[in-house]
């Protein structure tokens, strides 16, 4: 699979940094570069990359601006790279795949390549499907008549049920089911177990791909529940409510996704 990629940033020195960094990775084509934000924004829709490396701070139009420049065609995967860690949130609430601070560290540049690859995979699966079932539909209709649902028990198999997380210079094994709930802290996600709290880096989106959704629901714009974990929903102001977890621990539920919990909590 080759990644078809390219690099914007205003300064040539780091454009020139990041192309001799990629050099070595066999699966990456460097299909272009861009100066400026405007310049990306025609370049991302007539070349259609896989990914693009984008800085932020640039003259005219910063690096969201050439997210929001492209929403009218299907976007391609972006990492932001830049100077400056304030913007951390920002971009992974623009569902970046990575965001890496100047000058770019090896060990990081592997990491973010590697989410590029398996966000890829994922998207160039469903869309194989998809382009499957249009043609059934135009050869073979009653086929898709027939086609089994997927049951449950083959839809949990797609989930993680262990989750590695290196942190303070160690690798912990965490069984996905003694998980109590998550919280995002920036471009990191605290795991919270009964007796321990873990930092992973990794997206909140990147994360609920990887669990399953009957289990670990969005209570909060930055909160993922365990709902096996819940023994109990305290009413609160305003149409939120707090979730009194086995360990006693309570985690706030918003207004906004009250009836997503309902659903799953009686």
């Amino acid at each position: 699979m080759t990644i078809r990629t390219i690099l914007v940033d205003d300064e040539k020195l780091a454009i020139q940094g990041l192309q001799h960094r990629l050099e070595k990775y066999p699966d990456v084509e460097i299909i272009d570069t861009c100066a400026n934000g405007r310049e990306a924004i025609r370049k991302i829709k007539t070349g259609k990359p896989d990914l693009v490396f984008l800085d932020i701070q640039m003259p005219g139009f910063d690096g969201f601006s050439v997210v929001k420049g492209v929403m009218e065609i299907e976007p391609p995967l972006f990492v932001f790279v830049t100077a400056y860690s304030e913007h951390a949130l920002k971009a992974f609430e623009a569902n970046a795949v990575d965001y890496l601070l100047k000058p770019v560290e090896d060990d990081r540049l592997a990491d973010a390549l590697e989410r590029a690859r398996k966000r890829l995979a994922e998207k160039r699966g469903l869309e194989e499907v998809e382009k499957l079932k249009n043609v059934l539909a135009e050869v073979a209709p009653d086929a898709i008549d027939a086609m089994p649902e997927e049951d449950e028990t083959a839809a949990g198999g797609r989930f993680e049920k262990l989750i590695n997380i290196k942190d303070r210079g160690q690798i912990f094994r965490v069984d996905v089911d003694s998980i109590e709930h998550i919280e995002a802290a920036g471009d990191y996600m605290c795991i919270r177990t009964a007796d321990n709290s873990l930092i992973l880096r990794e997206t909140m989106k990147d994360l609920e791909r990887r669990l399953d959704p009957r289990v670990f629901q969005r209570v909060h714009r930055s909160t993922i529940v365990n709902l096996n974990q819940v023994r109990q929903v305290k009413p609160h102001t305003n149409g939120e409510c707090f979730l009194v977890l086995d360990s006693g621990a309570q985690v706030k539920v918003s207004r906004s996704y009250r009836d997503v919990v309902a659903r799953f909590v009686h």
